[in-house]
C-alpha cells in the first residue's frame, strides 16, 4: 500500500514514475562500451585461438594425430601461458563492458520487433556464454570443478558458442560501434564533451585492473615475473624437486614401486623388456624442457634419461610409427597418451629417470616418465610402464 496517495495521473502515473527504471550515471554510452569492447574482444581473440591449439594438442583428430610438430620446444608453453592469461584479463573486462550496457536490460518495451527479439537472444546468449568460459576456466586454474559434467568438452563446446554470438554482436552493432570507433567519430563527437575526461579516468582505471591481475598472475608461467604471482594458484618453484606437481602417486593410485620389481616392456616388432637397472645402464642423456599444463603454469627443469627414440629404434619401430605410452597410475585421466612419429623421434624426447640432477621423486613419476617437447603436461605421462609401437 501507497501511503499518501498515488501519483498525478493514477496507475498511468504510477508505472512511468516507477519503470522502467532511471539511470543518472553517465559514460553508460556507445563509446566507453565501444571503447572497452575493443579489448575485451581482442582478449577474446587470443583466448580462443591458443585454445584452439590446446585442445588439438591434447585431443587431436585422427588427420592430425601423426603430424603435431615437436619444435618449437616452447610452443605449448607460450599458447597455454597467453591463453590463460588472456582469459584472466578478460575478467575485469567483461565486468567492465557489462557495467557500461546494463541499463540496456531496463529498455521498455523490452522487445520492439522481430530483429530487436533476436538481438537480445544474441546478447543474452553472449553474456552467458562469455560469464561461463571465464568462470569456469578461472576454476580450472585452480584444479576445483564444482560441477559434474566434463570440463574439457564443454569448456570447448561453449568457446564455438560464445564466438559465433560474438561475430553476431559484432556484425550488428557495427554502424554504432563503427560511429564511436575513435575521438572523432561522429557518434563520440555528439556525446557531451564533459564527459570526456571522466571517462578516460575510466579506461585508465580499466586498464589498471587488467595490468594488476595480469601481473599478479602471468608469473606462474613467465618465470621472470614468479616473485610477483600473488594471485596465481601455482607457484613454479614450488614442488618437489623444485617443479609442481598436479596429480600425486597417491592421487594417481600408484603405490610403492620397488625398484628390482620395475619392469617396462617396449611392444612392437621386436617386444623387450627392461629393468630399472637395464634403462640405467643404457646411453643416458640430458635435457633442458619445460613441463607446461593446461591450469596455465609452466616451468622448465634438466631431464636425465633414455632417449625414446633408442628404444622404439631397439624394437624395430618403423620411422613413422605412434607411439602409445602407457602409464601404471590405477586411476584419473590420461592414463594413456599417444605420440605422433615427430615426438617420438625427436631426439629431445626422453623416458626420464632424473629431474634436476636427483632421482625421480614418486609424484614425478619415479621410476621413468615422460618428457617431450611442445607437449601439453597432461601428456607427459608419469610412472611410464610400456611403450607399444602402432601402424
Amino acid at each position: 500500500m501507497f501511503h499518501g496517495g498515488l501519483p498525478p495521473g493514477g496507475m498511468e502515473g504510477m508505472r512511468s514514475r516507477f519503470f522502467p527504471p532511471v539511470f543518472k550515471g553517465r559514460l553508460h554510452d556507445a563509446r566507453t562500451a565501444t571503447s572497452i569492447g575493443r579489448w575485451l574482444g581482442l582478449a577474446f581473440a587470443v583466448c580462443f585461438c591458443t585454445g584452439l591449439i590446446s585442445h588439438f594438442m591434447q585431443h587431436p583428430p585422427g588427420w592430425l594425430a601423426n603430424e603435431l610438430p615437436s619444435r618449437p620446444v616452447w610452443g605449448y608453453r607460450f599458447t597455454q601461458g597467453l591463453h590463460v592469461a588472456s582469459g584472466i584479463a578478460a575478467i575485469p573486462l567483461l565486468l567492465a563492458k557489462l557495467w557500461t550496457v546494463y541499463p540496456r536490460l531496463f529498455e521498455w518495451p523490452p522487445v520492439r520487433s522481430v530483429r530487436h527479439a533476436l538481438e537480445r537472444v544474441s546478447v543474452a546468449v553472449l553474456v552467458a556464454a562469455a560469464l561461463f568460459e571465464l568462470a569456469t576456466g578461472l576454476l580450472n586454474t585452480a584444479q576445483w570443478y564444482p560441477w559434474t559434467f566434463p570440463f574439457v568438452q564443454v569448456h570447448y563446446a561453449v568457446a564455438w558458442l560464445l564466438v559465433g554470438a560474438l561475430v553476431l554482436h559484432i556484425a550488428v552493432k557495427a554502424p554504432e560501434i563503427a560511429a564511436h570507433w575513435s575521438r572523432r567519430s561522429a557518434g563520440t563527437l555528439s556525446l557531451p564533451a564533459e564527459d570526456a575526461p571522466d571517462r578516460r579516468s575510466l579506461l585508465a582505471a580499466v586498464a589498471a585492473a587488467v595490468g594488476a591481475v595480469t601481473v599478479t598472475t602471468v608469473g606462474q608461467s613467465f618465470t621472470p615475473l614468479k616473485d610477483l604471482a600473488l594471485l596465481a594458484p601455482r607457484h613454479p618453484d614450488h614442488g618437489p624437486e623444485g617443479l609442481p606437481v598436479n596429480r600425486t602417486a597417491a592421487a594417481a593410485g600408484v603405490g610403492l614401486i620397488h625398484a628390482e620389481r620395475y619392469r617396462l616392456t617396449i611392444s612392437g616388432p621386436r617386444l623387450y623388456t627392461l629393468t630399472l637397472d637395464e634403462l640405467r645402464a643404457l646411453p643416458q642423456h640430458e635435457v633442458e624442457l619445460p613441463i607446461a599444463c593446461v591450469e596455465g603454469w609452466s616451468k622448465s627443469a634438466h631431464w636425465t634419461g633414455v632417449r625414446v627414440v633408442d628404444l622404439l629404434e631397439r624394437a624395430g619401430a618403423p620411422a613413422h610409427a605412434r607411439v602409445r605410452v602407457v602409464s601404471l597410475q590405477t586411476r584419473g585421466g590420461y592414463r594413456v597418451s599417444e605420440m605422433g612419429h615427430e615426438h617420438a623421434r625427436d631426439p629431445l624426447t626422453l623416458l626420464a629417470l632424473r629431474l634436476n640432477g636427483e632421482e625421480l621423486s614418486p609424484d614425478h613419476g619415479y621410476p621413468a616418465r615422460l618428457i617431450a617437447p611442445n607437449r601439453p603436461g597432461v601428456l607427459q605421462t608419469k610412472w611410464v610402464g610400456r611403450l607399444e609401437v602402432l601402424s
